[in-house]
Protein backbone atom coordinates (compact mmCIF):
# COMPACT_ATOMS: atom_id res chain seq x y z
CA UNK A 1 0.00 0.00 0.00
CA UNK A 2 1.33 3.36 -1.39
CA UNK A 3 1.35 6.40 0.79
CA UNK A 4 -1.08 9.27 -0.44
CA UNK A 5 0.78 12.55 -1.19
CA UNK A 6 -0.29 15.68 0.54
CA UNK A 7 -0.96 16.33 4.13
CA UNK A 8 -1.35 13.62 6.63
CA UNK A 9 -4.73 11.78 6.33
CA UNK A 10 -5.50 12.26 10.47
CA UNK A 11 -5.11 16.21 10.00
CA UNK A 12 -6.78 16.29 6.58
CA UNK A 13 -10.02 14.26 8.20
CA UNK A 14 -9.63 16.85 10.96
CA UNK A 15 -9.86 19.75 8.61
CA UNK A 16 -11.99 18.48 6.29
CA UNK A 17 -14.50 17.39 8.65
CA UNK A 18 -14.14 21.41 10.69
CA UNK A 19 -14.49 23.08 6.92
CA UNK A 20 -17.69 20.68 6.40
CA UNK A 21 -19.19 22.05 9.50
CA UNK A 22 -18.84 25.17 8.64
CA UNK A 23 -20.43 24.73 5.11
CA UNK A 24 -23.72 22.89 7.39
CA UNK A 25 -24.22 25.66 9.20
CA UNK A 26 -24.32 27.94 6.04
CA UNK A 27 -26.54 25.52 4.21
CA UNK A 28 -28.65 25.46 7.31
CA UNK A 29 -29.32 28.99 7.40
CA UNK A 30 -29.77 28.39 3.68
CA UNK A 31 -32.45 26.04 3.95
CA UNK A 32 -34.40 28.13 6.69
CA UNK A 33 -34.51 30.32 3.82
CA UNK A 34 -35.58 28.04 1.33
CA UNK A 35 -38.73 27.51 4.26
CA UNK A 36 -38.97 30.90 3.77
CA UNK A 37 -39.13 30.91 0.15
CA UNK A 38 -41.60 28.51 -0.29
CA UNK A 39 -44.29 29.38 2.80
CA UNK A 40 -43.89 33.22 2.86
CA UNK A 41 -47.35 34.89 1.64
CA UNK A 42 -48.99 31.11 0.76
CA UNK A 43 -51.59 29.26 1.81
CA UNK A 44 -51.42 25.65 2.81
CA UNK A 45 -52.86 24.70 -0.93
CA UNK A 46 -50.19 26.74 -2.45
CA UNK A 47 -47.23 25.34 -1.10
CA UNK A 48 -44.71 23.34 -3.72
CA UNK A 49 -44.38 20.31 -1.21
CA UNK A 50 -42.10 17.96 -3.82
CA UNK A 51 -39.90 20.97 -3.46
CA UNK A 52 -40.34 20.98 0.35
CA UNK A 53 -39.52 17.29 0.15
CA UNK A 54 -36.55 17.58 -1.51
CA UNK A 55 -34.83 20.34 0.54
CA UNK A 56 -35.71 18.32 3.88
CA UNK A 57 -34.02 14.98 2.48
CA UNK A 58 -31.12 17.26 1.27
CA UNK A 59 -30.80 18.24 5.06
CA UNK A 60 -31.43 15.16 6.69
CA UNK A 61 -28.27 13.62 4.20
CA UNK A 62 -26.01 16.65 4.96
CA UNK A 63 -26.99 16.23 8.90
CA UNK A 64 -26.19 12.36 9.05
CA UNK A 65 -23.21 12.82 6.54
CA UNK A 66 -21.53 15.60 9.49
CA UNK A 67 -23.08 13.52 12.28
CA UNK A 68 -20.63 10.65 11.02
CA UNK A 69 -18.16 12.29 10.50
CA UNK A 70 -17.47 14.04 14.07
CA UNK A 71 -17.98 10.35 15.20
CA UNK A 72 -15.65 9.69 13.11
CA UNK A 73 -13.25 11.89 14.57
CA UNK A 74 -13.75 10.93 18.36
CA UNK A 75 -13.27 7.28 17.68
CA UNK A 76 -9.87 7.92 15.44
CA UNK A 77 -8.33 10.73 17.97
CA UNK A 78 -9.90 9.32 21.27
CA UNK A 79 -11.76 6.05 21.35
CA UNK A 80 -9.53 4.17 19.17
CA UNK A 81 -6.22 6.41 19.23
CA UNK A 82 -3.77 4.02 21.45
CA UNK A 83 -5.63 0.75 20.26
CA UNK A 84 -6.19 0.69 16.61
CA UNK A 85 -3.06 -0.42 14.18
CA UNK A 86 -1.62 2.60 13.15
CA UNK A 87 -2.84 5.10 15.36
CA UNK A 88 -5.81 7.96 14.24
CA UNK A 89 -4.15 7.81 10.40
CA UNK A 90 -4.39 3.85 10.62
CA UNK A 91 -8.45 4.08 11.67
CA UNK A 92 -9.06 6.62 8.59
CA UNK A 93 -7.57 5.22 5.73
CA UNK A 94 -9.65 1.78 6.97
CA UNK A 95 -12.22 1.53 4.42
CA UNK A 96 -13.69 -1.60 6.32
CA UNK A 97 -15.12 0.75 8.87
CA UNK A 98 -18.52 0.86 8.79
CA UNK A 99 -19.11 4.93 9.23
CA UNK A 100 -16.82 5.15 6.32
CA UNK A 101 -19.27 2.86 4.15
CA UNK A 102 -22.01 4.63 5.92
CA UNK A 103 -20.43 8.38 5.08
CA UNK A 104 -20.23 7.22 1.57
CA UNK A 105 -23.86 5.57 0.83
CA UNK A 106 -24.97 9.15 2.30
CA UNK A 107 -22.30 11.22 -0.35
CA UNK A 108 -24.27 9.08 -3.54
CA UNK A 109 -27.68 9.24 -2.15
CA UNK A 110 -27.18 13.03 -2.23
CA UNK A 111 -25.52 13.18 -5.37
CA UNK A 112 -27.82 11.12 -7.55
CA UNK A 113 -30.70 13.33 -5.93
CA UNK A 114 -29.25 16.52 -6.38
CA UNK A 115 -28.17 15.64 -10.43
CA UNK A 116 -31.95 14.12 -10.24
CA UNK A 117 -33.48 17.91 -9.58
CA UNK A 118 -31.09 19.25 -12.19
CA UNK A 119 -32.60 16.64 -14.99
CA UNK A 120 -35.75 17.38 -13.63
CA UNK A 121 -35.31 21.06 -13.99
CA UNK A 122 -33.98 20.70 -17.42
CA UNK A 123 -37.38 18.82 -18.73
CA UNK A 124 -39.44 21.51 -17.02
CA UNK A 125 -37.67 24.31 -19.37
CA UNK A 126 -37.74 22.17 -22.40
CA UNK A 127 -40.91 19.96 -21.94
CA UNK A 128 -39.63 17.16 -24.23
CA UNK A 129 -38.45 13.94 -23.16
CA UNK A 130 -35.85 13.51 -25.81
CA UNK A 131 -33.74 16.19 -24.67
CA UNK A 132 -33.10 14.56 -21.60
CA UNK A 133 -32.54 11.06 -22.90
CA UNK A 134 -28.88 11.13 -22.70
CA UNK A 135 -29.10 12.61 -19.14
CA UNK A 136 -31.30 10.12 -17.52
CA UNK A 137 -28.94 7.53 -19.17
CA UNK A 138 -25.97 9.34 -17.32
CA UNK A 139 -27.51 9.35 -14.26
CA UNK A 140 -29.09 5.79 -14.66
CA UNK A 141 -25.08 4.88 -15.56
CA UNK A 142 -23.77 6.84 -12.44
CA UNK A 143 -26.94 4.84 -10.18
CA UNK A 144 -25.63 1.36 -11.24
CA UNK A 145 -21.67 2.55 -10.64
CA UNK A 146 -22.36 3.71 -7.26
CA UNK A 147 -23.94 0.22 -6.56
CA UNK A 148 -21.03 -1.39 -7.52
CA UNK A 149 -18.68 1.63 -5.61
CA UNK A 150 -20.77 0.97 -2.45
CA UNK A 151 -20.59 -2.92 -3.10
CA UNK A 152 -16.77 -2.84 -3.53
CA UNK A 153 -16.64 -0.43 -0.04
CA UNK A 154 -18.76 -2.96 1.71
CA UNK A 155 -16.31 -6.22 0.76
CA UNK A 156 -13.11 -4.32 0.66
CA UNK A 157 -10.40 -5.48 3.19
CA UNK A 158 -8.18 -3.78 5.78
CA UNK A 159 -5.21 -3.27 3.28
CA UNK A 160 -7.10 -1.96 0.14
CA UNK A 161 -5.90 1.38 -1.05
CA UNK A 162 -8.46 3.82 -1.97
CA UNK A 163 -6.43 5.16 -4.36
CA UNK A 164 -4.75 1.78 -6.18
CA UNK A 165 -7.55 -1.10 -5.31
CA UNK A 166 -10.90 -1.65 -7.44
CA UNK A 167 -12.63 1.26 -5.47
CA UNK A 168 -10.58 3.82 -6.85
CA UNK A 169 -11.46 2.31 -10.41
CA UNK A 170 -14.78 2.91 -9.60
CA UNK A 171 -14.44 5.92 -7.66
CA UNK A 172 -13.10 7.75 -10.92
CA UNK A 173 -15.83 6.55 -13.05
CA UNK A 174 -18.59 8.01 -10.44
CA UNK A 175 -16.78 11.25 -10.35
CA UNK A 176 -16.64 11.40 -14.16
CA UNK A 177 -20.45 10.58 -14.69
CA UNK A 178 -21.96 12.84 -12.05
CA UNK A 179 -19.85 15.59 -13.55
CA UNK A 180 -20.62 14.93 -16.93
CA UNK A 181 -24.32 14.47 -15.85
CA UNK A 182 -24.30 17.79 -14.17
CA UNK A 183 -22.33 20.16 -16.68
CA UNK A 184 -24.54 18.78 -19.88
CA UNK A 185 -27.80 19.04 -17.77
CA UNK A 186 -26.92 22.59 -16.55
CA UNK A 187 -25.92 23.65 -19.48
CA UNK A 188 -29.04 22.50 -21.72
CA UNK A 189 -31.07 24.16 -19.07
CA UNK A 190 -29.02 27.41 -19.25
CA UNK A 191 -29.13 27.19 -23.15
CA UNK A 192 -33.31 27.00 -23.58
CA UNK A 193 -33.17 29.89 -21.01
CA UNK A 194 -31.00 31.56 -22.85
CA UNK A 195 -32.31 31.11 -27.03
CA UNK A 196 -35.82 31.82 -25.47
CA UNK A 197 -35.23 35.23 -24.18
CA UNK A 198 -32.70 36.64 -26.46
CA UNK A 199 -34.86 37.63 -29.28
CA UNK A 200 -36.12 41.10 -28.09
CA UNK A 201 -32.86 43.25 -26.35
CA UNK A 202 -34.08 45.59 -24.02
CA UNK A 203 -37.19 43.75 -22.68
CA UNK A 204 -37.58 42.61 -19.35
CA UNK A 205 -38.86 39.73 -19.51
CA UNK A 206 -40.19 37.15 -16.38
CA UNK A 207 -41.08 33.69 -16.36
CA UNK A 208 -44.79 32.39 -16.03
CA UNK A 209 -45.97 33.14 -12.86
CA UNK A 210 -42.52 33.53 -11.25
CA UNK A 211 -42.20 37.45 -11.18
CA UNK A 212 -38.41 36.63 -11.79
CA UNK A 213 -36.46 38.23 -14.70
CA UNK A 214 -35.19 35.29 -17.20
CA UNK A 215 -31.65 36.47 -16.83
CA UNK A 216 -31.12 36.67 -13.62
CA UNK A 217 -32.31 32.91 -13.13
CA UNK A 218 -29.62 31.79 -15.64
CA UNK A 219 -27.36 33.94 -13.72
CA UNK A 220 -28.32 31.80 -10.64
CA UNK A 221 -28.54 28.56 -12.05
CA UNK A 222 -24.71 29.44 -14.00
CA UNK A 223 -23.77 30.05 -10.60
CA UNK A 224 -24.66 27.33 -9.03
CA UNK A 225 -24.00 24.68 -11.38
CA UNK A 226 -20.04 26.44 -12.02
CA UNK A 227 -19.71 26.11 -8.24
CA UNK A 228 -20.19 22.59 -8.32
CA UNK A 229 -18.82 21.48 -11.26
CA UNK A 230 -15.67 23.08 -10.08
CA UNK A 231 -15.86 21.29 -6.65
CA UNK A 232 -15.93 18.16 -8.65
CA UNK A 233 -12.89 18.40 -10.90
CA UNK A 234 -10.59 19.39 -7.63
CA UNK A 235 -12.39 16.21 -6.46
CA UNK A 236 -11.05 14.60 -9.52
CA UNK A 237 -7.65 16.47 -9.83
CA UNK A 238 -6.71 15.41 -6.02
CA UNK A 239 -8.18 11.76 -6.40
CA UNK A 240 -6.12 11.31 -10.01
CA UNK A 241 -2.73 12.69 -8.58
CA UNK A 242 -3.57 10.12 -4.81
CA UNK A 243 -3.66 13.44 -2.95
CA UNK A 244 -5.17 13.18 0.88
CA UNK A 245 -6.55 16.57 -0.70
CA UNK A 246 -9.51 14.35 -2.33
CA UNK A 247 -10.32 13.51 1.54
CA UNK A 248 -11.00 17.51 1.92
CA UNK A 249 -12.72 17.92 -0.80
CA UNK A 250 -14.97 15.11 -0.86
CA UNK A 251 -16.44 16.27 2.47
CA UNK A 252 -17.39 19.64 1.25
CA UNK A 253 -19.42 18.25 -1.57
CA UNK A 254 -22.29 16.78 0.83
CA UNK A 255 -23.14 20.70 2.04
CA UNK A 256 -22.18 22.22 -1.32
CA UNK A 257 -24.88 20.14 -3.09
CA UNK A 258 -27.36 21.97 -0.64
CA UNK A 259 -26.09 25.11 -0.92
CA UNK A 260 -26.48 25.35 -4.14
CA UNK A 261 -29.94 24.23 -4.24
CA UNK A 262 -31.40 26.29 -1.63
CA UNK A 263 -29.48 29.05 -3.56
CA UNK A 264 -31.32 28.73 -6.54
CA UNK A 265 -34.75 28.88 -4.41
CA UNK A 266 -33.65 31.68 -2.09
CA UNK A 267 -32.57 34.46 -4.82
CA UNK A 268 -35.65 33.80 -6.95
CA UNK A 269 -37.71 34.33 -3.67
CA UNK A 270 -35.71 37.43 -2.88
CA UNK A 271 -35.58 38.23 -6.62
CA UNK A 272 -39.81 37.97 -6.60
CA UNK A 273 -40.09 40.03 -3.74
CA UNK A 274 -37.86 43.10 -4.85
CA UNK A 275 -39.60 43.20 -8.08
CA UNK A 276 -43.04 43.07 -6.64
CA UNK A 277 -42.28 45.86 -3.92
CA UNK A 278 -40.86 48.22 -7.26
CA UNK A 279 -43.87 47.70 -9.34
CA UNK A 280 -46.18 48.64 -5.82
CA UNK A 281 -43.66 52.14 -5.30
CA UNK A 282 -43.89 52.66 -9.12
CA UNK A 283 -45.53 56.15 -9.33
CA UNK A 284 -46.12 55.96 -13.11
CA UNK A 285 -47.32 53.02 -15.31
CA UNK A 286 -44.69 50.96 -17.00
CA UNK A 287 -44.62 48.54 -20.12
CA UNK A 288 -43.32 45.35 -19.40
CA UNK A 289 -43.11 43.08 -22.81
CA UNK A 290 -43.66 39.43 -21.16
CA UNK A 291 -42.43 36.68 -23.11
CA UNK A 292 -44.13 33.47 -21.36
CA UNK A 293 -42.06 30.42 -20.52
CA UNK A 294 -41.86 27.09 -18.77
CA UNK A 295 -41.09 28.08 -14.91
CA UNK A 296 -38.48 26.14 -13.74
CA UNK A 297 -40.53 26.01 -10.67
CA UNK A 298 -44.13 25.59 -12.24
CA UNK A 299 -43.71 22.90 -15.49
CA UNK A 300 -46.68 23.90 -17.86
CA UNK A 301 -48.81 20.48 -17.68
CA UNK A 302 -52.34 20.09 -19.60
CA UNK A 303 -55.16 18.66 -18.21
CA UNK A 304 -53.26 18.16 -15.01
CA UNK A 305 -52.78 19.93 -11.35
CA UNK A 306 -49.45 21.84 -12.24
CA UNK A 307 -46.40 20.22 -9.99
CA UNK A 308 -43.50 22.35 -9.34
CA UNK A 309 -40.02 22.25 -8.43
Amino acid sequence: MTSPSGIRLDFATLLSTSIECVLYGISLVLFGGTVWALTHGRSKDEINWSVALVALILTILSTIHVAVDIQRLVVGFITKANFFPGGPTGFFADVTQRTFIIKHTVYVLQTLLGDGVVIYRCYVVWQRFGVIMLPAVLWCATSATSAALLYHISYATHSEDVFLSDIGKWVVLFYLLTMTTNVLSSALLAYRIWTTNRDEPGVVRVLSRSGVDATLLLRVLVDGAVLYTFTLFTLLACYAYQNTGQFIVLDMVTPIISITFYTVLVRIAIARNDSARVATASLSPLRFAVRVAPSLSEPRLSGARRSSF
